[in-house]
Order: C-alpha cells, then structure tokens, then sequence
C-alpha cells in the first residue's frame, strides 16, 4: 500500500501526509463545477440553435440528448486513460481550456450546415436534411467529449491514497453534478432569455476558459483565449438565419418557446414564419383581409353545417391575427377568443398585422388547458395550432377532440387545419379516425396540395347548405364560400385512434417526410 510520504502520482511532489495535500491553483472543485455547468448547458443551447430549424419537438430532444450523453460516456473512458498517462494539473486545465474554445466556436460553425439544411427541407433532400442535423449534433458532441474528459482526470489527480478514494470521487461528482444543474438552468431561465444562444456557447465557453487558464503557465499568454472568447459576445449578432429567398425579413427573435420571423414578400404580402419556416402561421395583405389560402376557409366552412352567423368564435392559434382580422371585416359582431402560447406573436400582429379586431380577446396559454379552463361555448373552435412537421401530440387525440365538442353550443362546428407533405394523407387519416370518436359527423376540405381542413360536427356536413348559404354572406365572401362548395367531399377512411396515452405524431410525421422524399427523388 502506498505511503502517505511518498511522491504523490497526481502532483509529482512529496507529501508528509494525506491531509497535507499541495494547493491546486484552481481548485480542482471550481474547475469540475464549471465544466458541468457546460456540459448540460451547451445541450440546452444546442436545442435553441437547432429549433429555428428543426424546431424543437421529442425527436430533436431525443436526438440531442442521445448525442450528449454519448460524447459524456466517450469522454469518461478517454479522460480516465488520458489521466494515468498525464496526471498533471496543467494537461487537465489544457484539456478545458480546448474544449472550451471549441464550444465558442459551435455557433459559427454551425451556421453553414443549418443554412444547408434549411436548403435540404426546402427540397425535402431527406440525406441533407439528416446529415446536416447530425452535424450540428457532432459539433457539439466534441466539446461535450472534452468537457465529460475533465472529471475522471480531475479524480485521477484529486485521490492521493486508496483509503481516500470514495471521499474524493463523491466529492467531484456531486461538483460536477451540482454544476450541471446549475449550468441547465442558467441557460434555460438566465442566459438564452437574455442574451441569445449565440451568447449562452460563449459564456460558457468564457467561465471554463477563464478557470482553466489559472492552472497554465504563463498564464499572460494563455489569458487571450477568455479575452478573445469575451470579445466575440460583443459581435453584433446578425440574422438568426439565412436571408428569405422570396422576400425582405423585416423582424426576426427568438422568443422564449420559438423563433420567429416576419418576411416581406415580392407580391406585397407580408408573412410570419415560426421556427423551420416551412409554413406561413399568419399573412397580411394590405388591400384584402382574404389571402386566398387556408385562412379563408375557415370563414366560409361554418355555414356547411349552420345558417346563422357565428355569434362567439375561438381560435386556437391565434399567431399573428390573420383569420381574427377576416371575422373584422365580414363578421364584426362575432366575439373571438384568440389563444396564442406565445405572447411574442400577439405583439407581432398588434405591430405588423394589423390584429386590431376590437372583438378579439386574446388569451396567452396553451390550446388544451385554456379549452379546459374555459366555460364559455362556442359555434365554431378553429384549431390552427399546428402544421407539419410540428405537432403537439396532445391537440391530436381522442380526449382532446372529446374537449373541444364539450365546448361547442349545439350544432356548432369544429375545423382543424391539416398540413401533411403533398401527396401524403396518413396525418389527415388518423386526424379523421380520432375525430370521428367524438363526432358522429367529419368532412374534409383539401384547400392547398399541403394542407387539408377538416370540419366535424354533431350535425350533418351539407354541401348543399353551404350553396345556398353562399348568397347571404357578405359579396367579398361568396366566391370563397362557392369554392369550398366544391371541394367540400366526405372524410377518408382508415387510420388509427390516438389517444393521450398513445399518440406518435413525430415517428408519423418524420415517415411522411421520408416517403415523400423517396417518392420525389
């Protein structure tokens, strides 16, 4: 057994005893606890970076979380061989101070490949799509390598005897736990609310560099990485993505659940875009209130089913006000209860969109628990709150079509917005199945190649009624209401029930995109 007197195989030095340990210059608990901040914040950054993209559903989580715990797991095993080759203080602080450089540096790298996965979705080339995601993810993963390193060696350097094994590794772990938790919720509560994920990399990436740099020598030349770290926080940073190929973005932010960005378009239109940017979430048009897409229908589909005008309305899904600035002008009596789990995008319509209906009351939360909350009823509930790839599993399901009917007056309508890969009708299927559990009565509307509205009711869906309804609604609104006359056709079949307890709308979602990649390449 080893002497306490002997040479220590962590320092090099000679002890006279195991309490008479040489001073670490930094502390070995300050060095792990900094570098577990990083470890599980850059994962939290890593989503942030990647949801304007991909946006932010359990396949991203999944996707980052397997990445991370991975690249830990690797830099355990590298770190604790790297230990028993090079016990030294300062290779440990050589080995932090590279891993944070690199984590300063993801987002800028990271900027090229999300740029060409943007370009991939927009294709659906399926290979670019995944490898660029998976890049992104590999970027991260090095440092997060590195950084999992730092532990192990910190224990290999820590332990002077045996006897004190267990102390040191409990110790050092709870450090870098401790530190992990606290690097998880500064990220998520403090620094990206504040200053962005660009930032969040590199304040991480500064407070390890800065730690590590005390335990290298000469400390003056090691000390321009953190200052050169710090100088790049101060780089204004620019656009979130790449430029609009159609049009001039005119605001861009990410908002705490989103990113956001709202694009002038060549055709005069203006459109607010969410996260991937594959889908329009509002339009505004200066000269009409009608955009000659899905927002329409919903104006139009009620008196498939009903003659009188809808007297209380809500929307699930407000965004920026696109469909309550419609029931302004053709419908200005009708109450609207606008739901939006974003208050960000309220602020955008108030600004940008003209969202001014003085009938519109807007309510801040998510779409299910409001409908729960509320006790109010309704002659039509639109949901418009989700859009391929997207969609919140718990708006998809039995329960949740079985709240809404509880929530309609009798005879009223509810109309789901649909949006599916074109040529892909697995969605608008198990839409439909899980619809029909509630409601003895669904049709469908496919208005766009992408998106299909669904109409369910408690009473008959008649093409018939909307004809002849099409002369008492206002003359801006009837050559809307005739067309969906027209493509109004009865529900298609097949399809599983989702239920809360099961509902893989992502494994769906994610097939459909791959299939219709396979079908088009």
């Amino acid at each position: 057994m080893t002497s306490p007197a002997t040479a220590s195989p962590s320092t090099g030095r000679d002890a006279s005893s195991t309490s008479e340990a040489p001073r670490l210059i930094p502390p070995l608990g300050l060095l792990v606890f900094v570098v577990g901040t990083g470890s599980l914040g850059a994962e939290i950054a890593a989503v942030r970076l990647l949801a304007p993209y991909f946006g932010a559903s359990t396949i991203v989580w999944a996707n980052t979380i397997g990445v991370v715990l991975v690249a830990l797991s690797v830099g355990y095993w590298v770190g604790g061989r790297m230990a028993d080759r090079r016990p030294h203080m300062r290779s440990l602080c050589l080995l932090s101070l590279v891993a944070a450089l690199m984590l300063a540096v993801v987002p800028f790298v990271a900027d090229p490949l999300l740029d060409l996965a943007v370009r991939a979705l927009d294709s659906i080339s399926a290979g670019a799509f995944v490898g660029s995601l998976f890049g992104v993810l590999a970027l991260v993963a090095v440092p997060i390598l590195l950084l999992g390193a730092a532990t192990p060696w910190a224990l290999r350097i820590g332990v002077r005897g045996v006897e004190e094994t267990g102390r040191v590794a409990g110790r050092l772990y709870a450090l870098s736990t401790a530190g992990s938790l606290a690097g998880t919720l500064a990220s998520a509560l403090v620094l990206i609310p504040l200053l962005g994920t660009r930032r969040t990399f590199l304040a991480f990436a500064f407070v390890i560099a800065a730690v590590a740099v005390l335990g290298l020598r000469p400390v003056g030349r090691y000390a321009l990485a953190p200052v050169a770290i710090l100088g790049l926080m101060f780089l204004p940073v620019g656009t979130l993505k790449a430029e609009a190929g159609s049009g001039e973005v005119v605001y861009e932010e990410e908002t705490p659940y989103q990113y956001a960005r709202v694009v002038d378009r060549l055709d005069g239109s203006r459109a607010l875009e969410l996260n991937e940017g594959q889908a329009q979430h509002s339009i505004y048009t200066p000269d009409s209130v009608l955009t000659g897409d899905v927002w329409d229908g919903h104006l139009v589909l009620p008196f498939a089913v009903r003659d009188a005008t809808p007297a209380r309305v809500a929307i699930l899904g407000n965004a920026a006000g696109t469909t309550s600035r419609a029931y302004e002008r053709f419908f200005p009596q009708t109450a609207i209860d606008g739901v939006e789990i974003d208050p960000k995008l309220s602020e955008i319509g108030r600004r940008l969109f003209d969202m001014t209906n003085p009938r519109l009351s807007v309510h801040h939360e998510d779409a299910r628990p409001f409908l729960r909350r509320t006790d109010a009823r309704y002659d039509v509930i639109s949901v418009d709150a989700y859009r391929q790839p997207y969609i919140p599993f718990y708006l998809t399901t039995r329960e949740f079509f079985k709240l809404a009917r509880e929530r309609l007056t009798p005879g009223g309508v509810l109309i789901v917005n649909a949006g599916h890969p074109e040529g892909s009708d697995e969605l608008e299927e198990v839409l439909t199945a899980t619809m029909r559990t509630a409601f003895p009565h669904v049709a469908r509307d496919p208005i766009e190649p992408t998106n299909t509205l669904l109409v369910a009711s408690e009473r008959p869906i008649e093409v018939g009624r909307l004809a002849r309804n099409v002369r008492s609604l206002p003359p801006g609104l009837q050559a809307t209401a005739s067309n969906a006359a027209l493509r109004l056709e009865p529900p298609l079949e097949g399809g599983r029930v989702y239920t809360d307890d099961r509902a893989p709308v992502e494994w769906l979602i994610d097939r459909s995109i791959v299939e219709y990649a396979a079908g088009s390449g």
